[in-house]
């Protein structure tokens, strides 16, 4: 690495460090609790050198949307390795059932997001939240599609507002155990689901 590259990695580094942390903490604190100086130091960069990167908070809760855009695109990039769309919409329940004792202190990550961005005057950023569900709605609404199942954008609905309602009851409740549960619930209801007989 040339001298003239290494100033850029060490930029890229702190924005990235800056990115993932908002991700974190504005999740775990909500918007209205957290300053930059909280993301700062969790990022292990001076406070100062964060006006640098984002001029105002919102740039960083844009960052952090986009890095759940990033987390969501990796998690459906890896189950579309999956051969059966079945199999995928499992593998995401799957994934989501993982994350229980994180949702049962937090809630969904995103879904939480858009809730309090809802509720703050300016009404900019709950759109930008909204499309990161939106995008989890779409990539469900093409596997029911790929299964033949009709109504495919309903079942999509379905199936994402049951995890943001397992996430809000084990986040309200602090039960991590309900996400087990409805999540068992969740794959036994994928599995009744079959293609109408059109001799029927």
């Amino acid at each position: 690495m040339t001298d003239s590259t290494k100033p850029r990695a060490r930029a890229a580094d702190k924005r990235r460090r800056l990115t993932t942390e908002a991700a974190r903490v504005l999740y775990e604190q909500g918007v209205e609790r957290t300053t930059l100086a909280d993301i700062a130091r969790a990022a292990d960069v001076p406070v100062g050198n964060v006006y640098y990167y984002f001029k105002t908070k919102d740039e960083l809760v844009l960052a952090a949307l986009s890095e759940h855009s990033a987390h969501l695109d990796e998690l459906t990039g890896r189950l579309d390795q999956l051969s059966d769309p079945r199999d995928r919409l499992k593998g995401l329940i799957e994934a989501w059932v993982a994350q229980r004792e994180v949702a049962a202190r937090y809630g969904c990550p995103t879904g939480t997001l858009a809730v309090e961005l809802d509720k703050r005057a300016d009404g900019t950023l709950d759109e930008k939240a909204g499309t990161v569900i939106r995008r989890l709605l779409e990539w469900a609404e093409r596997q029911f599609r790929a299964l033949d199942l009709p109504e495919p954008d309903d079942l999509a609905v379905t199936l994402v507002s049951s995890y943001q309602g397992m996430s809000l009851l084990a986040n309200a409740l602090r039960d991590p155990d309900i996400m087990a549960r409805q999540g068992a619930h969740l794959l036994r209801w994928l599995d009744s689901l079959k293609v109408p007989d059109p001799a029927a």
